[in-house]
């Protein structure tokens, strides 16, 4: 079955399966790391934006305590009652939504079942993380259904995270919720890994974000994640200090001989790339396009040479876009292994470098690659439909 991508056929689908029309829109976007790549468990810094692809989900409240959700995407039915909340083996799609209602219920939250059709055009695997969109568009939507559901976005993006950790059984960190849930239009989003601290910053008119799906399997990622994670903490307590991120370059440069070479390569590349991202955030303020672009460039650089969480597939994406007149930067973005690259391109050049992508990158890699042009959008949120 074809996947329907107007509002009016999700609105459509939801009257043929449940006979009435549906009441709120619930929504929430997927989101793509500008820069800040394995800096989150290290306590340090990323710098997200909420891009304009979503999950919608179009509802009406219940009476009584059962949720039925409809997926366009996976064409399934799936039910469950707020009173017993269990994982789905049958619709896996589904233990998103169920868990954030499981994650509302364990913080005290009195919760009104609904009826729903979720539909998402975040692509599933990319890296642009579907499972934050599901998880912060079900949340709206238990509020939309819910009179008197007010959950501000950091405590909304906290209790969905618990669904992945918990529920889901996914060890994510928070980037993901927060930037679905505090997304802005036109901006990026600096988030204190630590403090959970953050703020908007503007990006640079004209410009367009060019996510390039490598259409690579990640079969290393997990595996990898885990054993760099576990090299950042061994340099950490080396080096005597709570986090990688305590470290300025200057600081880890005169301290970097007490690391052996791996473990010396894993930690220049969090150190610097916490410094690219604040770095980043004052060429952006200060409108500086081409530098934004140069340090995405090193920041793939460094997670090639020093992280080695890239792949020959990710290496030809970022290469091909930099050949291109009017992109300014290239990066691997996301665990690495597959996944996506993002581009920072000028708007009026984003047809030839999508073209270009689309021409030389099956030759070099034998891939299909899909190519989305994206701008920045708005976190979560609900309406009431007439």
């Amino acid at each position: 079955m074809p996947s329907p991508t107007t509002d009016e056929a999700i609105r459509a689908q939801f009257e043929r399966t449940f006979g009435a029309a549906p009441s709120f829109l619930a929504h929430a976007p997927g989101r793509v790391n500008l820069i800040g790549e394995h800096t989150d468990y290290n306590e340090g810094f990323v710098l997200p934006v909420a891009i304009d692809r979503s999950v919608r989900i179009y509802g009406r409240p219940r009476v009584g305590q059962h949720v039925r959700l409809y997926s366009l995407n996976f064409d399934q039915l799936a039910e469950f009652d707020l009173d017993d909340i269990r994982p789905s083996s049958h619709a896996p799609w589904s233990n998103y939504c169920r868990g954030v209602a499981w994650s509302l219920r364990e913080a005290g939250h009195t919760l009104v079942g609904f009826d729903g059709v979720v539909y998402g055009d975040v692509p599933v695997g990319s890296g642009l993380s579907s499972s934050a969109a599901i998880e912060m568009a079900t949340l709206a939507a238990f509020q939309a259904a819910t009179p008197g559901l007010e959950i501000d976005p950091p405590m909304a993006a906290r209790l969905a995270q618990r669904a992945e950790n918990e529920f889901v059984g996914v060890k994510c960190g928070i980037m993901d919720q927060l930037i679905a849930a505090l997304g802005r239009a036109g901006h990026a989003l600096l988030i204190d890994c630590r403090s959970l601290e953050y703020q908007p910053v503007p990006l640079p008119p004209e410009i367009t974000l060019l996510v390039i799906d490598t259409a690579a399997p990640r079969s290393l990622a997990a595996s990898a994640y885990n054993e760099r994670r576990a090299q950042c903490e061994q340099a950490a307590q080396l080096l005597g200090v709570k986090a990688l991120r305590d470290l300025s370059p200057a600081v880890f440069e005169s301290h970097r001989s007490l690391l052996t070479e791996l473990l010396a390569k894993r930690a220049t590349h969090v150190v610097y790339e916490n410094a690219r991202v604040l770095e980043a955030v004052e060429a952006m303020r200060l409108g500086e396009v081409a530098r934004l672009g140069a340090l995405m460039n090193q920041s793939h650089d460094s997670l090639r040479d020093l992280y080695e969480v890239s792949s020959a597939a990710l290496d030809a994406a970022v290469d091909i876009a930099r050949s291109v007149p009017g992109v300014y930067g290239a990066r691997m973005t996301g665990a690495g292994f597959g996944g996506c690259a993002i581009a920072l391109v000028e708007t009026r050049a984003v047809s030839l470098a999508s073209e270009r992508i689309m021409r030389e990158y099956p030759q070099r890699t034998g891939l299909s690659p899909k190519v989305y042009a994206c701008v920045a959008s708005d976190g979560a949120g609900w309406q009431q439909l007439d």
